[in-house]
């Protein structure tokens, strides 16, 4: 599986974080050394990661007075649909791949064609900073890649979509609700056999509004929380 490089994943921290407010347009950002200690990083980590801002046009890097805030995103982020954060905000995303096969799911097939198809199921660990936090169930069509194996994938699937698959998840529609997982989750999860969680149920659209995804991701409240944010 391609991992995305640290300072990808902490410039798509950022990125959210000033989506959602937390530093306006035209604020001065921590100091360099702050902000690093902060996230956990070295220092020469976090400026790759404010330098992929900087260019994208969000960030302005003015010599002897630091880091300001130059506009909102404007919706292009890696993780702009990621919607899981830590309890006291904020945790870099990262995934690692619990299974990989070919399977017939009429569940599937009905949010994503509503004809008879096979698709790939992706079983995958969310972790933020590193410590589990979700369980995905993800399904896309067969026919993408019909020889599709595990060191294929990327660790973002959007990414895989995009530059894979010729199409990119424009939008999404969530359906939320509180269940008992089932086992594979728990046991990933840790959690305890009467232990309820969050269950996200997820249909992705591509840029042609074509169903091209369906997950469903489950969570438990204790470790983490969902949070949308619209401007």
């Amino acid at each position: 599986m391609t991992r995305l490089p640290l300072y990808l994943k902490i410039g798509e921290l950022l990125h959210r974080e000033i989506a959602a407010g937390h530093w306006l347009p035209g604020e001065r950002m921590p100091p360099e050394a702050e902000l690093a200690e902060d996230l956990g990083v070295a220092v020469g980590t976090l400026r790759k990661a404010l330098a992929t801002l900087e260019e994208e046009g969000l960030l302005q890097r003015r010599q002897g007075s630091g880091t300001y805030v130059q506009r909102a995103p404007a919706g292009n982020a890696i993780y702009q649909f990621f919607r899981l954060e830590l309890l006291d905000g904020g945790g870099v995303p990262s995934a690692d791949v619990v299974s990989l096969k070919k399977c017939e799911s009429a569940v599937a097939t009905g949010h994503l064609a509503g004809k008879p198809l096979q698709q790939w199921q992706v079983k995958r660990l969310r972790l933020l900073n590193n410590k589990p936090a979700a369980a995905e169930e993800i399904y896309f069509s067969y026919a993408h890649a019909p020889k599709l194996v595990l060191a294929d994938l990327h660790e973002s699937l959007y990414i895989h979509y995009r530059e894979q698959f010729g199409f990119w998840i424009a939008r999404v529609e969530d359906k939320i609700s509180c269940e008992l997982p089932p086992e594979w989750v728990k046991k990933h999860l840790q959690l305890a056999g009467n232990t309820h969680c969050v269950r996200v149920e997820r249909r992705g659209f591509s840029n042609v509004d074509k169903p091209e995804e369906y997950s469903i991701t489950w969570f438990d409240p204790a470790h983490c929380r969902y949070l949308a944010r619209w401007s």
